[in-house]
């Protein structure tokens, strides 16, 4: 009975439960059908989104791709900046160098002659010849000097000088050394130039109680003539020795510059007794004499009369060393010589009036020559 029951219940419910299957079935498939759906779109939109990143992402690759162009074009715009920097400091520094100071309205000029650093009045200088004549003056005024201010030609002759050269900065109670690089004229006796310093406004300067500078020379073609010919003369054995005109000028200098001091005139250079002092100096340089005597036996008398100077008495100084020291060197080498005083007595005497002097060179030995007389 009972089972009977159960078995007509079953079978009452089995309908019911069969259409609820496939009721479930058929909304089951209806919502699979419109998950799969919205999954897809949501796929769709997925790809779309990424597909739009990937194209932004290719749009920014011409400019990924210009970094290299912009990479050269800073590189070379360093190339230039390295290389332009440095040349606009170097020109910037020299500015300071020579500034133009600021002075008062009232403030007054005037300089003093201090000495003549270089070219002392009536210095023997060789036709044509360029030098360096340096002033030194000092400043007595109450204006500061500066590049505003300037050394130019006044008066007779001009000697190639430039049209202008600035002073150095120079404070009140200082000294400046102005130099002016001028050319020797070429026909010999003595010339004389002036040379005033003018202010800012082109007014010239008072100096002690004139406005004047002036270089005096005494140009000689004697002094470069007779060491050229006396180049020539033959020396026992011969050898490649050189002459030098510029250290024979230098040493003429020195030697009436030493005589100047000491209230002497000055001496005259003979170009005969220039002819017998280089011929000497050619051959103890070529032999490596220190002595008076040839090497072929003259003395200072032989070799003043072979070269036609005529003369009673002669007197000589002779040095040589490794290395060569300049005129200047020679002379006060002799000046101070107390081995032999005769050396000092030569450059001093009043005896004699006219010297020659003589220069060579060779292997690295340079030797003088002076040789002193007075005509008959």
């Amino acid at each position: 009975m009972r089972k009977t029951l159960l078995d007509l219940l079953r079978k009452s419910f089995t309908p019911q439960r069969s259409q609820r299957k496939k009721r479930f079935k058929s909304l089951f498939s209806k919502v699979s059908a419109r998950s799969v759906a919205a999954y897809a779109r949501g796929q769709l939109v997925v790809f779309l989104f990424l597909v739009l990143m990937t194209s932004a992402c290719g749009a920014q690759a011409p400019v990924e791709t210009a970094a290299p162009a912009l990479t050269a074009t800073q590189s070379a715009t360093e190339t230039p900046t390295i290389t332009m920097t440095p040349p606009e400091q170097a020109s910037a520094t020299p500015m300071p160098e020579t500034p133009i100071p600021t002075n008062l309205p009232d403030c007054t000029n005037s300089a003093a002659f201090v000495t003549d650093v270089t070219i002392a009045d009536n210095d023997i200088i060789s036709a044509g010849t360029d030098f360096t004549k340096i002033w030194r003056i000092k400043n007595t005024g109450t204006c500061i000097w500066g590049a505003d201010y300037t050394l130019t030609h006044y008066s007779e002759e001009r000697m190639f000088a430039p049209a202008s050269v600035p002073l150095s900065v120079t404070f009140p109670s200082q000294t400046v050394d102005i130099s002016m690089e001028l050319t020797a004229p070429s026909a010999d006796g003595k010339h004389r130039g002036y040379f005033v310093i003018k202010n800012p406004a082109g007014l010239i300067m008072k100096i002690d109680n004139d406005s004047r500078l002036w270089v005096v020379i005494n140009v000689s073609s004697q002094v470069a003539a007779a060491t050229q010919n006396a180049g020539s003369i033959p020396v026992t054995g011969g050898c490649a020795f050189t002459t030098d005109a510029a250290k024979v000028t230098e040493t003429i200098n020195a030697v009436n510059a030493y005589r100047a001091e000491n209230g002497l005139p000055a001496y005259t250079v003979n170009d005969l007794l220039t002819k017998a002092a280089t011929a000497h100096a050619n051959d103890i340089a070529c032999n490596k004499l220190f002595a008076h005597t040839g090497s072929d036996g003259s003395t200072p008398n032989t070799r003043a009369a072979a070269s036609g100077y005529n003369t009673s008495s002669v007197s000589e100084n002779v040095y040589g060393s490794y290395p060569p020291l300049t005129g200047q060197g020679a002379v006060d080498w002799w000046k101070n010589d107390q081995t032999n005083i005769q050396h000092n007595q030569n450059l001093l005497s009043a005896s004699y009036t006219e010297i020659g002097v003589g220069y060579s060179f060779f292997d690295n030995f340079g030797f003088y020559v002076l040789v002193f007389a007075t005509p008959k």
